[in-house]
């Protein structure tokens, strides 16, 4: 095992880290994490944090939770893996694709398929929403919608309807076909600040997007109920609903990325149930094992699986991957399963969430350069700008966003930057307690960096 000493200097030195410049790391080191138990962590020199991110809006049981460790070791012992290609399968992958669907039946889920996180989750639901179309006998159908400012991973399928153009253009030409349109976003909008005609405006830029590609040529409209990376975008309230009215009225598939949301993140089991909405896709990854295991899945409508189960046709699966359904990672997602009913999480999510928000919203008055505070249940954003009435953008060469997360780890908490802002998500187990200390320490750190200015 490395020593300390060890682990500093190679920190960066072979490793290329996920959406970060390879000189910057080496330059300006990473954070050794070396242990988590509940909301908490440390790093490799024992300085403790609460995580204020989840790992990656991942673990949402918080750390070493032993129900799920537990399953883990056991699952070792049986049978570390097996495939579940065509002509072999393995009993964790069955009780789960059972358990997703019982869960998900007021959803209208059917079938399920399972991957390797939320990118293969977001790939697979585009190429069976295309390959939907085919059985269904209109092979012409291979366009996609989504919002600007929605992230759907990284594969080439999901950069190509992302919405966040830092991530797609070093990697363009990208898949053709994929189009999009103004996010439903109260606070930046070139349309109105009343949220209700906001959400109207935007479910009418979907409507005449796809008269305009032609709606026989539309496969699916992809979104996330709340945008996660692209801000923590809360839509208005009749957005979801308008949306699934346009998409049954052009016979449109409607893809919901559930990564982020899936599993209690914003107050409710999955982010489409905030609006009374059933989609006809989802993609779940993240909090279906709480980060202890990778796994994700794409969630099918009986409407959309039901076509494929005819005898012969176009119907058969050339999607999938090695690991679908990997049996240490169905056995921590049971288990995930259990705990989220046990502990009530999309509850809690919930109640301490609404303190959550009203927390940080506090935080805005008081601080020059905070322009907006928002989010739901416990996902949430705070927003630095230049300029607070005029809503002026922040430079992205602005080191203020930085200062202020190097501030908050200094005095116990870890948050997540990404341009001007500071994008929170911490476990779905914190308490109110808990709470009052991540939102005391960020209180601090903006006061102490505003001192600065």
């Amino acid at each position: 095992m490395s020593s300390i000493e060890d682990l500093k200097r190679d920190n960066a030195q072979y490793l290329f880290h996920p959406m970060a410049h390879p000189a910057a790391m080496r330059k300006d080191r990473p954070d050794i994490i070396a242990r988590g138990e509940g909301c908490w962590i440390w790093d490799v020199d024992g300085h403790k944090m609460l995580d204020g991110v989840a790992g990656l809006w991942s673990s949402n049981l918080g750390h070493s939770n032993k129900a799920v460790r537990d399953a883990i070791v056991a699952q070792l012992d049986e049978l570390p893996f097996y495939n579940t290609f065509r002509g072999t399968t393995h009993p964790r992958a069955i009780e789960l694709s059972a358990r997703v669907v019982q869960t998900m039946a007021p959803d209208g889920v059917a079938a399920v398929m399972f991957c390797n996180g939320g990118s293969d989750a977001v790939e697979g639901a585009l190429k069976i929403s295309r390959q939907y179309w085919k059985v269904k006998g209109q092979p012409e159908r291979t366009k996609f919608i989504s919002l600007k400012q929605g992230y759907h991973g990284v594969h080439y399928g999901g950069m190509s309807v992302n919405g966040l153009g830092n991530i797609r253009r070093a990697y363009e030409p990208l898949l053709p076909g994929c189009f999009h349109i103004d996010a439903p976003w109260p606070y930046r909008n070139a349309y109105t600040r009343d949220e209700a005609e906001l959400g109207r405006i935007c479910a009418g830029l979907l409507e005449r997007e796809i008269q305009f590609q032609g709606a026989d040529t539309v496969a699916a409209f992809i979104a996330e109920p709340i945008q996660g990376s692209g801000g923590v975008i809360v839509p208005p309230a009749n957005f979801w609903p308008l949306v699934r009215e346009v998409c049954d009225r052009h016979n449109v598939l409607l893809i919901a990325d559930e990564v982020v949301t899936g599993f209690g993140r914003a107050g409710a089991m999955f982010g489409t149930r905030l609006w009374g909405v059933k989609a006809d896709i989802w993609c779940l990854a993240k909090g279906i094992s709480s980060g202890y295991v990778p796994l994700g899945a794409t969630a099918l409508s009986a409407k959309v699986a039901e076509p494929f189960l005819a005898e012969g046709g176009q119907g058969t699966i050339g999607h999938g991957y090695t690991y679908s359904g990997h049996p240490v990672a169905a056995a921590a997602a049971l288990a995930t399963l259990d705990e989220i009913d046990r502990l009530d999480v999309p509850g809690n999510a919930a109640r301490v969430g609404a303190y959550f928000q009203e927390r940080l919203a506090a935080l805005e008055p008081r601080c020059s350069f905070i322009g907006d505070v928002r989010g739901r249940g416990l996902m949430a954003c705070i927003e630095m700008v230049a300029d607070k009435a005029a809503r002026t953008a922040l430079p992205r060469t602005s080191d203020l966003p930085q200062r202020v997360a190097r501030e908050a780890y200094r005095r116990g908490a870890m948050v997540r930057i990404s341009g001007g802002n500071m994008i929170l998500s911490p476990p779905l187990v914190i308490t109110r307690e808990e709470v009052d200390q991540l939102v005391d320490i960020l209180d601090a750190s903006f006061s102490a960096v505003g001192a600065t200015l």
